[in-house]
């Protein structure tokens, strides 16, 4: 007969059968290990998040293309829509990885949300086939119609939202299907993180090529099919996952007891710090009935107070949460709040990523872009670079790097995760400078030649900012997946991915920002930056200023890193065994 948690003593818990990590099958039962979760259901989710990531990058990179061409928007326009749009759809997730965290559960929040993103793509296709919606009757736009404009925008904003369900929940509940506490598992959840980005970048690999390619030759609507069919499709074979995977039942709000230890540490405020950190209120481990207990640290010390056991309160079990808070509580809610200055200088980053589905896209405009015997390259297909140059890096990384690491450092992970983010960040910065130079040189050739300046230098020219900001990626990106996935609360998983995707979308809301500041500042003294095109742009001069930025923030960044406490989680089932793993601060 199947185990139910809590039934066994600890001896007799066969845990190389079962998995004891708060975690369900479809049934509701104790999940059996060798039929549950790890590759053969990660496997299902991949494969989603691959057609997800076709479908969002081949609307995304061409986003400026039809914003320009078809729907007549200037450049700052255009780029200030793309970066506003890229912007919700990356905060959105914020919203999403709540409910699936509080309500929904993973696995419904990622159908719900698939439903509302397939409805927004068919809206898109609709808006081109359907009559009274597309943007004119002509071959050529010079004014589209009103409506049209209403139904894109509509559709890609049902998709931001269909993302913002999708995106925290789905990666989260991939790597759910590893179980921390168990070392085999705990090595494959750590490449997890690594393939989960080879399938992403495979997506987006399609979706700049084959889609992008549709979209220039045959047309935008063709292109919307194949997108929709796609997803549809991933859909269904994500359905047909359902008994390999692994769940975990939706807790409350994960806000409410962070709410809770700071009630209770503001209403202890007066009292003496105990001098003895194991005098502090911890629930017994046998007792706990989801998730894992963490080990008392001395940063914040003033939310300790929280945790003291008051005179001759005999009965702590019965203390309401408000006046007496738990270690493992006290100590989430010290996780979260040393995130918060990791967040603010991650976002220079941020900021120099919204610039390859924007400006740098518009630069392959502007170029040479023929190949062979007249083989015309989509402008945004030159974006594939980025998704090669970071399959690359992470194929590289996983395969080559980590042995060798592991072996040279003992670390389970290769490298701490917030090392790997720092030297994407390196790249980042050549990203610009690289950028910035190429830009440069286009210039020069428009001076000498205002018609087709431009029209001498290959496309290819901007292929080192993009094999660059690729590799770059394959280091922050994943690094910064796996630092809110890992570093979050047990049961903020789901907003830990979306705190990840908000630096991305905050880094365009600030580029937004940054472009309109810099705009009146420079027409007001000479010429914008930021003129009605490329050529009339001063474009190398904002990659200047954000390698300038990028770069200074780094040493911020540094000092923060260098100082940063990891979750340090009770490896076994004694509430004293606190110590420095795998997962410690030396080691993480």
């Amino acid at each position: 007969m199947e185990p139910k948690r809590g039934a066994l003593e600890v001896g007799d818990v066969d845990e190389e059968k079962w998995v004891y990590d708060s975690s369900v099958d479809h049934k509701g039962r104790v999940p059996l290990r060798s039929s549950t979760g790890v590759w053969k259901a990660s496997l299902f989710i991949i494969a989603i998040e691959f057609s997800e990531r076709l479908s969002y990058f081949g609307i995304a990179t061409s986003l400026i293309i039809y914003l320009t061409k078809v729907i007549h928007q200037d450049l700052k326009t255009a780029a200030r829509n793309v970066n506003y749009w890229s912007g919700v759809t990356t905060l959105m997730p914020l919203l999403g990885g709540f409910v699936a965290d509080a309500y929904l559960g993973r696995f419904s929040t990622v159908f719900v949300a698939s439903i509302i993103y397939l409805l927004g793509l068919f809206l898109l296709t609709m808006s081109w086939y359907v009559p009274s919606l597309k943007a004119c009757d002509t071959e050529v736009c010079h004014e589209p119609r009103k409506i049209h404009e209403e139904i894109f925008f509509i559709a890609i904003y049902l998709v931001s939202v269909g993302t913002g369900g999708h995106k925290p929940s789905l990666e989260s509940f991939g790597a759910d299907q590893f179980d921390d506490d168990h070392t085999e598992e705990r090595k494959k959840k750590m490449s997890f993180f690594n393939w989960w980005n080879f399938g992403l970048c495979s997506g987006l690999l399609l979706g700049v090529t084959v889609v992008v390619y549709v979209q220039d030759h045959v047309n935008w609507g063709a292109s919307d099919i194949i997108i929709t069919a796609v997803m549809a499709i991933s859909l269904l074979i994500f359905i047909t996952g359902r008994p390999f995977y692994r769940y975990r039942t939706p807790t409350g709000s994960p806000l409410t007891p962070m709410l809770q230890v700071l009630v209770a540490s503001i209403s202890k405020r007066n009292l003496p710090h105990p001098s003895n950190p194991g005098d502090l209120y911890e629930v017994p481990r046998t007792k706990k009935a989801q998730g894992r207990l963490l080990c008392h640290t001395d940063k914040l010390k003033f939310l300790d107070k929280a945790a003291i056991v008051e005179g001759n309160e005999t009965s702590v079990e019965k203390q309401s949460p408000w006046k007496l808070a738990t270690v493992t509580k006290i100590e989430e809610m010290k996780l979260v709040l040393n995130m918060i200055p990791i967040w603010v200088a991650t976002l220079p980053f941020g900021i120099c990523v919204a610039q390859a589905s924007t400006f740098f896209i518009k630069q392959g405009t502007t170029l040479n872009r023929k190949i062979g015997d007249g083989f015309m390259i989509p402008p945004a297909s030159i974006f594939a670079l980025a998704a090669i140059g970071m399959i690359v890096s992470v194929t590289i990384y996983e395969k080559i790097l980590v042995p060798i690491l592991r072996r040279a450092t003992g670390n389970e992970r290769g490298m701490p995760i917030l090392q790997r983010i720092g030297i994407g960040m390196l790249f980042s910065i050549a990203t610009m400078v690289a950028a910035a130079l190429v830009e440069r040189k286009r210039l020069a050739a428009v001076e000498k030649d205002p018609k087709f300046g431009s029209m001498s230098m290959s496309v290819f020219w901007l292929a080192p900012q993009f094999v660059i900001i690729g590799v770059g990626d394959g280091f922050t990106l994943v690094g910064l997946q796996e630092y809110f996935y890992d570093q979050v609360p047990d049961s903020m998983r789901s907003l830990g991915i979306a705190f990840y995707l908000s630096v991305i979308g905050a880094g365009s809301f600030l580029s937004s920002l940054l472009i309109t500041f810099l705009d009146q500042i420079t027409e007001k003294n000479g010429k914008s930056w930021f003129g009605k095109d490329l050529n009339s742009s001063r474009i190398d001069k904002f990659y200047w200023l954000l390698a300038a930025m990028t770069t200074v923030n780094l040493f911020f960044y540094v000092f923060l890193a260098k100082r940063y406490s990891y979750k340090n989680v009770q490896m076994s089932r004694a509430v004293a065994d606190c110590y420095e793993g795998q997962r410690s601060a030396a080691a993480v």
